[in-house]
């Protein structure tokens, strides 16, 4: 499979890296680490060095419970932040719902919109179906951020999740957008209880039948936490297993915060398939 991008094609015959840039004061993990234009780029130019293939900027917080951003502070964040991450060579992505900032990071030369609303919001779709050749990575979410861990949802999560992404993908496709522009992610904590986050990833093959590749984000999440016992930053070995199990049953990409554990991790899941019979 091939991800087709603003500026590169990427291979997804291996499993591909994405690393987390939380441009904000208030994210679940690592809020506040990251806030300046100089840490963010630090860190950026780190994750590029321990192996990342792509990054994925973001300046709104997704976490259960945090309020909505404004516009002109979400941009505030991210802007500045992406006219420098742009010229390190490597695919770079935007976390946002927000029509507007997709427009601006896209005018400014960014791969990938990667939208938890999975273009939802009134314009999104519109602004990718523009665009010419930018990437999308639409993300199932139950609810919104302020509610969907109060009220997560009920029943068997997988044929709801994939029946919202069979949909979303083929409503932008309905606009022009070309399928090998599209990656689905089943959206891991965003309104779902621990057992079927962890049922999604054990049935992760029954995503894949739809075609599209398949973005995977287990990184420190609270599901992790409550089968360990972890507190957040403590998470790095839970989230390593994860996202391993995720490749294993088939995930094209990885969203992490720890790229340098997770691509020597994957470097010992290559050797083992490499001498396959």
């Amino acid at each position: 499979m091939i991800w087709h991008t603003t500026r590169f094609a990427i291979d997804l015959l291996r499993p591909r890296i994405m690393g987390i840039v939380n441009a904000t004061p208030d994210s679940f993990s690592d809020g506040g680490h990251y806030s300046t234009v100089s840490q963010a780029l630090r860190h950026c130019e780190q994750l590029v060095r321990d192996g990342a293939d792509i990054l994925d900027i973001g300046g709104e917080s997704t976490r259960p419970g945090s309020p909505p951003v404004s516009l002109a502070e979400e941009l505030a964040r991210v802007l500045p932040v992406v006219r420098e991450v742009v010229r390190l060579g490597v695919p770079v992505s935007v976390d946002t719902c927000k029509p507007e900032v997709m427009q601006q990071v896209l005018d400014l030369g960014i791969d990938i919109i990667n939208d938890v609303w999975a273009l939802r919001r009134t314009g999104a779709a519109q602004v990718v179906a523009g665009h010419s050749a930018c990437g999308i990575c639409l993300m199932h979410m139950h609810r919104d951020p302020q509610t969907m861990q109060s009220a997560p949802m009920e029943g068997d999560a997988v044929p709801q999740v994939l029946s919202f992404l069979k949909r979303s993908a083929l409503d932008l496709q309905a606009l022009g957008v070309d399928r090998q522009r599209i990656v689905l992610d089943y959206g891991i904590g965003f309104g779902k209880t621990v057992e079927q986050n962890f049922a999604l990833l054990a049935r992760q093959d029954e995503l894949l039948v739809l075609g599209y590749p398949l973005l995977a984000g287990w990184s420190r999440k609270s599901s992790l936490g409550a089968v360990t016992g972890l507190d957040v930053d403590q998470r790095l070995l839970p989230s390593v297993a994860a996202a391993l199990l995720a490749v294993e049953r088939g995930a094209h990409v990885v969203r992490v915060h720890d790229v340098r554990e997770t691509v020597q991790a994957l470097a010992v899941w290559t050797a083992m398939r490499s001498e396959r019979p």
